[in-house]
């Protein structure tokens, strides 16, 4: 997975567990794409302060994730649903049986990772 897309999803799923203070400058760096510098200045603290700072939440947010699996398990199920629809498109090119017995089986993966 892309770098910056793996960041936005670990953001997306864990980012409230941040402090206030760690979001407003993980958003500043990493989504609004402000430099260090931008975000030190506004914030009257030192480039490697805010460089500090985004290096310790992308290491809380990978461990939050290690020990979780949401985003793990969102991407799985994201792929299993893609597949479902697929299927749909493709569901005058099957039997009925395949169709029914193809979304079941997709349906039941889906269901035992929740």
């Amino acid at each position: 997975m892309e770098k910056f897309v793996e960041q936005t999803l670990l953001y997306d799923f864990y980012g409230e567990l941040l402090t206030a203070h760690q979001r407003r400058i993980y958003e500043d760096v990493i989504l609004n794409d402000y430099s260090l510098s931008e975000v030190a200045d506004e914030l009257g603290i030192s480039r490697q302060g805010v460089h500090d700072n985004i290096k310790r939440c992308n290491k809380a947010l990978e461990e939050y994730e290690d020990k979780l699996h949401l985003v793990e398990k969102f991407v799985n199920i994201k792929g299993k649903v893609r597949r479902i629809n697929q299927l749909c498109q493709e569901y005058e090119n099957l039997s009925r049986q395949e169709f029914v017995s193809s979304v079941e089986e997709i349906s039941q993966g889906i269901l035992e990772e929740l």
